[in-house]
């Protein structure tokens, strides 16, 4: 076991918690390394993971499109998730003969819950041969139905690779919302919210510009556009740090997720980020001990029919060919 990791692990998750807590944590994540070794598996950590979970266990770390192009590359035996369900399903489908775990089934997602696939199916019956794009955040149900798959970092490029004037944008409403500012196409939403993103608020923008002058605010795509009208910034987790690093700003205020300001915190020492987050529920169900517990006994694996996953391969070869 290198002592290098351990102590990486130390000094970026110290930027967040007391030396206590990190030595009460670091049994758990020396038994983590160990158990990865003897798995042969790889660990992948989305952003919003708290930074005990983040740094140190994680082989990579990133948001959902990063993580799933580096599941593909993946060579071990166990994939565990560290995030919410329907990622741990997105690894499964793009590795359908390795095992994929999750350290908690019930870490899910208000966004993926607010769609069906019955649902998309309904939505071709009302709009025939007007092509749908889904969010990643969604259900396989949903990835088996739909024309292809975006993120909120490529959503614009996935949409105007279309050789459509109208695109179904589902199941994010607000990220729709977003897209529509960004090309001439007709975008027509589903109405599903991310219970995190949806918090914020104009108000909260001009609040933080008054307390706040100098700070560069930062929101994720999935907020209101009435949000995003008004900061400085809008871009998925990938593209945040991209504008911290080259915008050289000191101040960052962050509208998204609290892990992400967290955990941005080690990478950019220099710069003040100002607390204005929301928690979500779902991905604070992933703790050290539920990793722990998840390698050692194999459990809470992603199963799905070859099916689903043929279906749904296809959504998400046709994102990654763009």
């Amino acid at each position: 076991m290198s002592e290098a990791i351990i102590a990486s692990w130390r000094e970026n998750a110290g930027k967040v918690y007391l030396p206590e807590e990190l030595d009460a944590r670091e049994p758990l994540v020396r038994e983590i390394l160990e158990l990865k070794k003897q798995k042969n598996a790889i660990i992948l950590g989305h952003n919003y993971m708290t930074p005990d979970v983040y740094y140190g266990i994680s082989d990579f770390v990133g948001d959902s499109l990063a993580l799933a192009r580096h599941s593909l590359d993946a060579e071990a035996d166990i994939i565990l998730f560290n995030g919410v369900h329907f990622m741990a399903e997105t690894a499964k489908i793009l590795n359908p003969r390795r095992k994929v775990l999750i350290a908690d089934l019930k870490a899910g997602c208000s966004l993926a819950d607010s769609m069906t696939g019955e649902d998309v199916r309904a939505l071709r019956k009302q709009y025939p041969g007007v092509p749908i794009v889904s969010y990643i955040n969604c259900t396989a149900d949903v990835k088996t139905e739909v024309d292809v798959i975006c993120t909120s970092a490529n959503a614009v490029k996935i949409v105007e690779s279309l050789p459509s004037d109208t695109v179904l944008v589902v199941p994010d409403g607000y990220l729709a919302g977003n897209i529509q500012k960004h090309t001439q196409k007709k975008i027509i939403p589903w109405p599903g919210k991310c219970m995190v993103h949806e918090l914020y608020t104009e108000f909260d923008v001009a609040m933080a510009r008054k307390s706040f002058p100098n700070a560069k605010i930062i929101a994720h795509p999935e907020c209101k556009d009435t949000v995003t009208a008004k900061v400085d910034f809008t871009g998925s987790t990938s593209q945040m740090g991209k504008y911290i690093r080259e915008s050289k700003s000191q101040e960052v205020l962050l509208m998204t997720e609290c892990s992400m300001g967290d955990n941005l915190r080690a990478e950019f020492p220099e710069v003040a980020f100002i607390s204005s987050c929301q928690t979500c529920p779902h991905m604070k169900k992933i703790t050290l001990e539920k990793v722990r517990d998840a390698l050692k006994f194999e459990q809470f694996e992603i199963t799905l029919s070859d099916d689903t996953i043929r279906r749904a391969r296809a959504s998400l070869d046709r994102m990654l060919a763009v």
